[in-house]
C-alpha cells in the first residue's frame, strides 16, 4: 500500500515537473516572450500588434500564439472580426515579472494614442466605453455584481440585482431583450474590458438620465459631469479625478 502511494506521488511529480518544463519552454523563446511581457500590463492587443512586437511574420506570431494559448498563457476574446489577446490571469503576470526582476529588464507600459476627449469617456454602440467604462466595468466585478459565466458571458448575482435596481434598471426587462444580455467588449483605447449588451445600454441610459453624462454634439464623446463625478465616487467608490474626465457645461 505504501508503495502504491510512492508510485502515484511519483507519478503526479513527474507530470508536474513536465507541464512546469512545457510552460518554461513556451515562455523561454525570445519572441513569445516578448509577446508575454508585452501583455503583462493588463492590456489586449490584435496578433498584428503582437507580431510587430516580437518583430516576427505575422504568420510566426499565429504559431507562437497558439501555442501560447495551449499551454494557458494567453486567452483571446474574438470581437467581430478582431481577436484580442491577453494574458491569461494575474498568475502569468506574477510569473512573468518575477522573470523580469531576475533578467533585470524595465519594460514600457502601453500607451494609448487616443484623443484625449474620446478615451475619457464615449459611447460605443448604445453603451460606455473609455476609461469611464472600463473603470465602471471593474467595479461591477469588484463588488460582486457580475460574475462570469462559462461562454465568456456575464451573469448577475444577487447582489448585483439588487444594486442594479437601485439605479433603476430592470436587469429581467434588460435580459428578456432579444439580444446579447452581458458580455465584455474590449475598449479599443483602454484595451481592457468595459460592459457591453442590454446591461450596458441600460447603464448608458441611467447614466444619460441621472446626467452623470451628456452627449458632445459633434463626436461620440461623452462629457461627465461634476454631478457624475460626485455622484459616481460616492456609489461606486471611483475616484473623482485620477482618469482623464471633462466636467460638463451647464451641469452641476
Amino acid at each position: 500500500m505504501r508503495g502504491h502511494f510512492v508510485y502515484h506521488r511519483n507519478m503526479n511529480a513527474e507530470t508536474a515537473d513536465v507541464r512546469a518544463s512545457s510552460i518554461a519552454a513556451a515562455i523561454g523563446e525570445p519572441a513569445r516572450a516578448r509577446m508575454l511581457y508585452y501583455l503583462v500590463d493588463g492590456h489586449a492587443h490584435t496578433s498584428t500588434e503582437l507580431a510587430a512586437a516580437a518583430e516576427v511574420g505575422a504568420s510566426t506570431a499565429s504559431a507562437h500564439l497558439q501555442l501560447l494559448k495551449r499551454q494557458q498563457l494567453v486567452k483571446v476574446l474574438a470581437q467581430g472580426r478582431h481577436r484580442y489577446y491577453s494574458l491569461e490571469g494575474p498568475h502569468v503576470a506574477a510569473v512573468l515579472e518575477a522573470l523580469n526582476v531576475l533578467a533585470g529588464s524595465p519594460r514600457h507600459a502601453f500607451t494609448p494614442n487616443t484623443p484625449d476627449h474620446l478615451r475619457a469617456a464615449r459611447s460605443c454602440y448604445d453603451h460606455i466605453a473609455g476609461a469611464l467604462g472600463v473603470s465602471l466595468h471593474d467595479r461591477f466585478k469588484t463588488m460582486g455584481w457580475l460574475k462570469t459565466s462559462p461562454d465568456d458571458t456575464y451573469e448577475v448575482t444577487r447582489d448585483g440585482a439588487a444594486g442594479f435596481q437601485r439605479l433603476g434598471i430592470d436587469v429581467e426587462a434588460a435580459r428578456a431583450l432579444r439580444r446579447r444580455f452581458a458580455f465584455a467588449c474590449v475598449d479599443w483605447s483602454e484595451r481592457r474590458p468595459h460592459l457591453a449588451g442590454a446591461l450596458g445600454a441600460a447603464v448608458l441610459k441611467v447614466a444619460l438620465q441621472r446626467k452623470w453624462v451628456v452627449r458632445d454634439l459633434d463626436s461620440r464623446a461623452l462629457e461627465v459631469t461634476g454631478r457624475g463625478r460626485r455622484e459616481m465616487a460616492a456609489r461606486f467608490d471611483l475616484p473623482s479625478e485620477g482618469f482623464p474626465l471633462r466636467a460638463a457645461s451647464g451641469v452641476r
